[in-house]
């Protein structure tokens, strides 16, 4: 039984064509995220390559609203927002950097929902005590 040729479908189909492109993009911009696939990358010197560093400043149209919201990784854009600057795709590929990058990604994922008091006390559910006592 032959199997059809998914390539001449999409290309037939305008939508079908835009949706694989659309599902293309988020995939790579999510795997952005990642430290040591941004390491990786670097080691193997794609982030210098001029081709590379024009489609990183072509995805940046992710960061709009309307894009944004199907991003499941959010430092995801943030690590893309950082791939704009040759200090960064430079720097990510010591071992150090890295690890710092996974640190700070790590250490915000643990610490994000920790509970912060409220400014106001009187949007508080705790009882208020006079401490002048």
């Amino acid at each position: 039984m032959s199997q059809p040729d998914t390539n001449t479908d999409i290309t037939k189909d305008p939508r079908a064509a835009n949706r694989a492109r659309f599902e293309l993009e988020l995939e790579f911009v999510q795997s952005l995220a990642n430290p040591y696939y941004l390491h990786s990358l670097a080691q193997q010197g794609i982030l210098n390559q001029p081709a590379f560093v024009n489609f990183l400043k072509y995805l940046l149209y992710w960061k709009e609203k309307d894009y944004a919201r199907f991003i499941l990784y959010p430092h995801a854009l943030h690590h893309l927002e950082l791939l704009q600057h040759a200090k960064f795709r430079t720097e990510i590929a010591k071992d150090e950097w890295r690890e710092a990058l996974n640190q700070k990604q790590f250490d915000h994922w643990r610490t994000w929902r920790e509970f912060k008091p409220p400014l106001d006390p009187a949007l508080s559910d705790a009882p208020i005590t006079d401490e002048t006592k």
